[in-house]
């Protein structure tokens, strides 16, 4: 017996849908609650602090990999997107996950795939007008995992916050049995808010990638000394972002938490949202910013 290894963390592979299906069924059957964390593989602390979060909530606990083809648009990195399905399974086997969901394009778009799910006001801002076509297929994934899944609650970070408002308001209008935990941006020591993209990133490049977080603090910082216009910290981190020679801004917004309107003046809690490339790498990054006279 000495020569044997036992593996105590073994995780459950699933790569079907009807197989996932059944699995969570039969726990629904047994009274154990389920949490999903969906992530496109390449993990970082970040979704690990998703994971952890969602060992808390539930009985069972499901991680899902996979690459959604349907949320890139023409000429995104899609085929670039950085991929290590090993490391992942290491790293899922660490935190205690139970399931790992793995279902391939083929799988969830079947032969002849022409439904969709598409919401019609908040994925017409900020990354929704550059990407027309990304939330479309955030919500059409999301939807088919839940069906999948089935689970009682579901964990996203708040680095993509309008992905995560997109997923609440689904949640409600569809009204699916699933509660969604919105969890904090976990970030690098240096302030970069992690990514799977930030592998892509040049050490020539990462001084400009930084200069997201450098600007939401500055724009934190305006805030506090009183300056609610927010033409004039939107031109703060402009001025702070191209003074990298490889960076280009998609948009830098200060808009409502709920609508994602644009705001004209910072009245009450504000969400300031960036989209920057630096060199061909597209990272995105907010904050929240809380005025003096913000109502209690």
């Amino acid at each position: 017996m000495s020569g044997i290894k036992i593996e105590v963390n073994i995780i459950e592979k699933i790569t079907t849908v009807k197989e996932m299906q059944r699995h969570s069924d039969q726990l629904r059957y047994q009274g154990r609650s389920i949490a999903l964390v969906p992530t496109m593989g390449f993990l970082h602390e970040g979704h690990l602090s998703l994971i952890r979060k969602g060992r808390t909530l539930c009985d069972d606990l499901v991680v899902s990999i996979f690459i959604n083809p349907t949320q890139f648009g023409p000429g995104e990195d899609l085929e670039a997107y950085p991929r290590d399905l090993s490391r992942d399974i290491y790293l899922l086997k660490k935190e205690y996950v139970d399931v790992l969901f793995l279902p391939d394009a083929e799988e969830l778009y079947t032969e002849g795939f022409q439904t969709y799910v598409e919401l019609e006001k908040l994925p017409k801002h900020l990354c929704g007008l550059s990407r027309p076509t990304h939330f479309k297929g955030v919500s059409t994934v999301v939807t088919k995992l839940f069906n999948a899944v089935k689970p009682h609650f579901a964990i996203f970070g708040q680095k993509d916050y309008q992905q995560l408002i997109i997923i609440k308001r689904m949640v409600i209008d569809l009204n699916f049995d699933t509660e969604i935990i919105g969890f904090p941006i976990v970030r690098e020591t240096d302030g970069l808010a992690l990514s799977s993209r930030n592998a892509h990133l040049t050490d020539e490049q990462r001084p400009a990638a930084l200069t997201l977080f450098k600007s939401l603090k500055k724009a934190e910082e305006l805030v506090e000394n009183g300056i609610n216009d927010p033409a004039t910290i939107i031109d703060a981190a402009s001025n702070l972002i191209l003074s990298y020679p490889e960076t280009s801004i998609d948009y830098i917004k200060i808009c409502d938490t709920k609508t994602l309107e644009e705001m004209v003046i910072i009245d009450r809690e504000a969400l300031m949202a960036i989209a920057v490339k630096v060199g061909k790498t597209r990272l995105i990054d907010n904050m929240m910013l809380h005025p003096l006279s913000e109502p209690v």
